[in-house]
C-alpha cells in the first residue's frame, strides 16, 4: 500500500518518541499539600489517603526533607488547629499552625517555596468557609478575615497565597490588603473555578473540614456549568489573580483547556483527595497499576493546559520525571 504520511514513523522508537513529545513535564510544576497540626512530635496516617500523613509542626522537616530530596521545592500547606470557634480565629492568628509552620520551614527550609491555603473552614467550628449569618454564609463579613489571614500568613513568610474560599470579590479584598501593608510584590493563586464536588471526601478527613450541617453548594460552583466557570475566571484575572485554578482536576480538563485559552495568566489545577485515593484504593487490589495511572492523569492535566499540578503524587512523579519515565 502506498501511504505517503504514516504517522507510526514518528513512534517507532523510545527516542523517537520523545523527542516529538508535545507534552513536556519538569518537577518545578508540582506543588505538595501539606497537612500541618497542633502538638508535638506526633505524625498521624489519615486512613483515606494512603501514604499521607499530618504532622506536627516539630516533625514536618521529615516530610519537606523528602519533598526535597525528590526535587519538589513547592508546598502548600493546610493547617489544622486544636482549637476552633465561630469565627476561625485560628486562620488568621499570630501563632496560628500555619505561621508556626511557615516560621519554621522558612528558618529550618530556605529553598521551599512556601504557598498556603486561605479558607475559613479548617479553623471554623461549623465547618463552613465563612462567617455565618444564621446557616447562611456572610460573603462581604467573610472578605475581612480572609483578607486578616492572607496578610497573617504573608507575615509569617508566604511567598503565594492561594484562597480557596469561593466568595465573591475576595481576591479584590486581599489584593488591596496585601497592597495596602506593602505585599504588592505576592502573587495570588485563585482557587477561581472550584466545584461543589465529592472528590473532596478524603481532604475533608484529612483537615477535619467537613460542614456540620448542609453542604458549601451556595458558594462552590455547581458541577453542570461550563461558561459560569469561565466567568469565574475573568472575574478573578480582573480583581488580580495572578494564577488561576481549576478544581478537581481529572473530571473537570474541558475547564482547564477553557480558561487556558482564554485567560492570559498561568493556570494550576488540583489533583484532589478523591482522584488520589481512588488510585490508591485501586492499586492496593491489584487492579491498576499505580505509578502508570498516577503518570497519565499527570500528563493529561498537562496536555489540557495546565502549567501547575498540585498532588499528592509530587514526590512519585518528581521521581518519575527524573528518571525518564514521563515527561
Amino acid at each position: 500500500m502506498e501511504l505517503k504520511v504514516r504517522p507510526r514513523r514518528l513512534r517507532s522508537s523510545e527516542v523517537l518518541r520523545k523527542m516529538v513529545r508535545e507534552t513536556r513535564m519538569d518537577p518545578a510544576s508540582l506543588i505538595y499539600p501539606l497537612f500541618v497540626m497542633d502538638g508535638e512530635n506526633k505524625v498521624e496516617a489519615i486512613d483515606s489517603l494512603p501514604g499521607i500523613n499530618r504532622y506536627t509542626v516539630d516533625r514536618m522537616d521529615e516530610e519537606l526533607e523528602r519533598l526535597l530530596d525528590a526535587g519538589v521545592k513547592n508546598v502548600m500547606f493546610f493547617g489544622i488547629p486544636e482549637h476552633k470557634d465561630e469565627v476561625g480565629s485560628g486562620a488568621y492568628a499570630d501563632d496560628g499552625i500555619v505561621q508556626k509552620a511557615l516560621i519554621r520551614s522558612k528558618e529550618q527550609f530556605p529553598d521551599i517555596y512556601r504557598i498556603t491555603d486561605v479558607c475559613m473552614c479548617e479553623y471554623t467550628s461549623h465547618g463552613h468557609c465563612g462567617v455565618l449569618c444564621g446557616e447562611d454564609v456572610d460573603n462581604d463579613k467573610t472578605l475581612e478575615l480572609l483578607s486578616k489571614t492572607a496578610l497573617s500568613h504573608v507575615k509569617a513568610g508566604a511567598q503565594m497565597v492561594a484562597p480557596s474560599d469561593m466568595m465573591d470579590g475576595r481576591i479584590a479584598a486581599i489584593r488591596d490588603c496585601l497592597d495596602d501593608n506593602g505585599h504588592s510584590d505576592i502573587p495570588i493563586m485563585s482557587y477561581a473555578v472550584k466545584f461543589a464536588s465529592a472528590f473532596y471526601g478524603p481532604f475533608r478527613d484529612a483537615a477535619d473540614s467537613a460542614p456540620s450541617f448542609g453542604d458549601r453548594k451556595s458558594y462552590q460552583m455547581d458541577f453542570h456549568n461550563r461558561r459560569e466557570a469561565l466567568k469565574e475566571a475573568l472575574l478573578d484575572v480582573e480583581e488580580g489573580a495572578d494564577i488561576i485554578m481549576v478544581k478537581p482536576a481529572m473530571s473537570y480538563l474541558d475547564l482547564v483547556r477553557e480558561v487556558h485559552d482564554n485567560t492570559d495568566v498561568p493556570i494550576a489545577t488540583y489533583s484532589v483527595s478523591g482522584e488520589y485515593a481512588m488510585v490508591k484504593a485501586a492499586a492496593l487490589n491489584g487492579w491498576i497499576e499505580e505509578e502508570k495511572i498516577m503518570c497519565e492523569m499527570a500528563t493529561a492535566a498537562f496536555r489540557a493546559g495546565a502549567d501547575i499540578y498540585i498532588t499528592y503524587f509530587a514526590k512519585e512523579i518528581a521521581k518519575c520525571i527524573k528518571e525518564g519515565r514521563i515527561g
